[in-house]
């Protein structure tokens, strides 16, 4: 089982900072979470794991242009009264409670960054699928660099062996993987979850995943194979001298 990590090689020098401005343009409270893998470097945004969206609201923070492996996720359903773990949101819940120290758990659509600190680099960000999806975002850069989004909604029609919850007589909230959703039984052996003998591309070719189709054909540029990190139209980029700050849209309006 795998989740998508974005890194690029990059020698870093002394990081000045990017403004992120993270929107809440759903017609529902949500809680961003904000989450660094330190595996791939120290650099971490000004800003809390995690807060409390309210319908139409904004933050904006500093973040490190050395910022690795980072990324921006929205939780749902939260209720931090009588847990502080993945179980306290019915999407992307995390260890932490509000203020995430881990990542969330799936289904999750993230937005996910590793940016340059010098000009002989790009950034590079994407919009992931891959530990499946629970609202619509889009990351719109400022300069004049590709928008990374996956702006449908795929709650609404979710196949129901991927539904969240899983309870028909609760509203869904997200929608899970093929991998996550353990269909068929083996997630340390899987080809949806391209492990054990499917750990290759050769192997575990994204047209043996079951259900990738739903969330390739409505957020085709989303991140939504293990093996999407090669894939240019997925990974995008922006350069280096730009130093461009970034908006997430949660929810984003049609464009």
């Amino acid at each position: 089982m795998r989740f998508s990590t974005l890194v690029l090689p990059f020698f870093f020098s002394l990081a000045t900072a990017r403004l992120f401005t993270v929107t809440n343009a759903c017609p529902f409270t949500i809680w961003p979470g904000v989450w660094t893998n330190t595996s791939y470097g120290t650099a971490k945004p000004a800003v809390e794991g995690g807060w409390e969206a309210l319908t139409n609201s904004s933050k904006q923070f500093a973040v490190p242009d050395n910022w690795a492996a980072g990324r921006i996720w929205a939780r749902r359903g939260c209720n931090f009264a009588n847990s502080q773990g993945p179980e306290s949101c019915v999407t992307g819940g995390c260890v932490g409670g509000l203020n995430c120290t881990e990542s969330g758990s799936p289904p999750i659509t993230l937005a996910e960054w590793t940016l340059s600190p010098t000009d002989d680099h790009d950034d590079y960000y994407d919009v992931s699928v891959l530990d499946g999806f629970d609202l619509p975002v889009r990351i719109t850069p400022s300069a004049q660099c590709a928008v990374a989004e996956c702006a449908v909604d795929l709650v609404a029609n979710c196949p129901q062996p991927l539904r969240v919850p899983t309870d028909q007589n609760q509203p869904a909230q997200g929608c899970t993987t093929s991998c996550f959703a353990n269909l068929d039984g083996n997630p340390g052996n899987s080809s949806n979850c391209c492990t054990g003998q499917f750990s290759t591309p050769e192997s575990c070719p994204s047209n043996n995943i079951a259900f990738i189709d739903y969330f390739r054909g409505s957020c085709p540029t989303a991140y939504a194979w293990t093996f999407d990190g090669s894939n240019r139209d997925i990974i995008k980029n922006c350069a280096g001298t730009n130093k461009a700050d970034y908006t997430v849209t949660f929810c984003p309006p049609a464009q």
